[in-house]
C-alpha cells in the first residue's frame, strides 16, 4: 500500500487574499481554482514542484471557523516548507514582505526559519541536512 498526505486546509478570511499571499509572496502555484456555490471555492495551491501535496486555502463558514483563522495550531509551527536552498528562499520571500519572526538557525535537522502566513499561522522554511 502507497498512501501519502495530498493536501492540508489552511482556514482563511478571504480567497482573493489568500491566493495573493501563496502565489504572489511565497510562489505557489494556483493549482485548482472553481467555484462550488455563491461563497464557496475549490483552491489548490501548492509550492513549485510539489506533486503530491498543496495548501487548499479554505474560507472560514462558521464563527468558530473564523476565530480559528491565524491559530490553527495554537500558536506552533504549523506548517513546514521544505527547500533545496534555504538561503535563496529566505531572501526572496524577506524581499517580498514575508514576516520571519527569526535569524535562520542551524539544528542537527537543517537550517530553519520560524515565518508567518498573511494571518499569523506559523511556518518553518526548512532545508534538511
Amino acid at each position: 500500500m502507497r498512501q501519502h498526505l495530498s493536501l492540508t486546509a489552511v482556514i482563511v478570511r478571504d480567497y482573493s487574499e489568500a491566493i495573493a499571499f501563496f502565489v504572489d509572496k511565497l510562489g505557489f502555484e494556483l493549482r485548482e481554482d472553481a467555484r462550488l456555490d455563491e461563497e464557496k471555492r475549490w483552491l489548490v495551491v501548492a509550492p513549485p514542484g510539489s506533486t503530491e501535496s498543496g495548501i487548499l486555502p479554505a474560507k472560514a463558514a462558521t464563527p468558530a471557523q473564523a476565530q480559528a483563522i491565524g491559530n490553527q495550531s495554537g500558536g506552533r509551527v504549523f506548517l513546514f516548507l521544505a527547500t533545496d536552498d534555504f538561503n535563496r528562499d529566505y531572501e526572496t520571500f524577506r524581499k517580498r514582505g514575508v514576516k520571519f519572526l527569526e535569524e535562520p538557525r542551524r539544528e542537527p535537522y537543517g537550517t530553519v526559519a520560524v515565518f508567518e502566513d498573511l494571518y499569523g499561522n506559523r511556518w518553518d522554511l526548512i532545508e534538511r541536512t
